[in-house]
């Protein structure tokens, strides 16, 4: 009987022919034996540094924590972890300094072994690999982006983008064109021929994420990647990486202390307090239903009406006419639209605004009380903006309020 293969993103087996798939992953045809497999994996991950780390592993299963077995010279780094990361998907890990995150990064690639636990790569233990298989693995299969730019003073531009390549024996002319190629999605064409030190602290990162497209690699890792960057410089780069993301689809684990740019870049994320994971799950879980006080206590100031969107907050529309509701409706839009830009329909109108779906049929209703029951008051001052007649293009992503108080006061006063 043939083996079964393990494919990343897909589920099976499925029938010859089929193109039945997992949300987000591409459309493909797939023997029947082929299996599905998460990306990444994490099963129950441990790290304990200090003497005989296996003998704390049981206490931490039975409910200790870092304080108690530091009294014996333990120190547990991370404490039963298990997440699945899937391809295409960024899952950030956010948390403090000392909860854990980059120590659980660096299981992640093979650089520490879990005390405990497993770390599957594409359905592959890395914890059963010898050191030149796990090397192998890193080299062709994992990129990493670090927080600070580890540039080669002495190569220029072009050549630090293309060391990965060079790190796998790639012959220097294919290795330039791929280089080449990685630095203008970028945004860095033009500058092949510089050195490090005539770039900007942004422009030093670009190169290092350059590095990290150029080998094609099935993960990048980026371990507060952005975080040394003045907050303009890191907003572009929040950019250029979401719309990177949008065309390549790579696999990313991005670690950050900062929940505002976990919200904005993951697809998932993790929230690490003292080795543990406290709450798993999208920006809106975390927003919306807290798992602890110390998860609520880090949302209290983020700006929700830019995070929660209207398929999160929308009210079922069945049993509601959907011509009825759509004509009667001050504006309609898709289910990812920010609520930020719900508040001028919902100040002008008595009529909840309609969400629809690609084909523009009606899946959901936003009232006036569900949006403010979500956001609440007081809110911080969003941009300027002209006013849209009551109306919301679907397309925009700025804000179509004077500000996020008003707008609030506004569909307030009509509710």
């Amino acid at each position: 009987m043939p083996v079964q293969r393990l494919v990343p993103g897909w589920r099976g087996p499925v029938p010859p022919g089929s193109t039945a798939r997992p949300p987000g992953v591409a459309d493909r045809l797939v023997p029947t034996r082929e299996v599905y497999v998460s990306r990444l994996q994490a099963e129950h991950v441990y790290k304990v540094f200090g003497r005989r780390p296996e003998e704390a592993i049981p206490r931490l299963e039975g409910g200790a924590d870092r304080e108690e077995l530091r009294a014996d010279g333990t120190t547990a780094a991370v404490i039963d972890a298990s997440f699945t990361v899937e391809p295409g998907q960024i899952f950030v890990v956010m948390g403090l300094s000392g909860s854990g995150k980059s120590t659980l990064l660096r299981m992640l690639n093979g650089l520490l072994a879990p005390t405990a636990g497993r770390v599957l790569f594409d359905g592959q233990d890395l914890t059963s690999l010898t050191p030149a298989e796990l090397r192998a693995v890193r080299s062709r299969k994992i990129s990493m982006v670090f927080q600070h730019f580890a540039l080669f003073p002495h190569r220029s531009v072009l050549e630090n983008a293309g060391y990965g390549l060079e790190v796998q024996g790639v012959p220097r002319p294919e290795r330039d064109r791929r280089a080449a190629e990685a630095l203008a999605l970028a945004g860095l064409a033009g500058w092949e021929d510089s050195w490090p030190d005539e770039l900007s602290g942004g422009m030093q990162q670009r190169v290092g994420l350059a590095r990290a497209l150029a080998t094609d690699a099935d993960l990048l890792l980026m371990d507060e990647s952005f975080s040394a960057l003045d907050p303009l410089i890191r907003r572009d780069m929040q950019d250029q990486l979401l719309q990177l993301q949008r065309t390549l689809k790579k696999t990313i684990v991005f670690i950050t202390h900062d929940l505002n740019e976990a919200m904005r870049l993951g697809d998932r994320i993790a929230v690490m307090k003292d080795g543990r994971i406290v709450q798993l799950g999208t920006a809106e879980d975390i927003l919306v239903t807290p798992a602890t006080d110390y998860v609520a206590s880090f949302t209290q100031d983020v700006d929700r009406s830019r995070v929660l969107t209207a398929g999160a907050i929308m009210a079922d529309a069945a049993g509601s006419a959907p011509d009825e509701v759509l004509a009667a409706a001050p504006a309609t839009v898709r289910a990812d639209t920010p609520i930020v830009e719900l508040f001028t329909p919902c100040s002008v109108s008595g009529a909840p605004v309609a969400v629809v779906d690609e084909d523009d049929a009606l899946i959901g209703i936003v009232p006036r009380a569900r949006l403010l029951a979500v956001l609440g008051e007081p809110m911080p001052p969003v941009e300027p903006s002209p006013p849209t007649g009551g109306t919301t293009d679907t397309g925009t992503t700025g804000s179509t309020a004077t500000t996020t108080g008003d707008a609030v006061k506004a569909v307030a006063g009509r509710a």
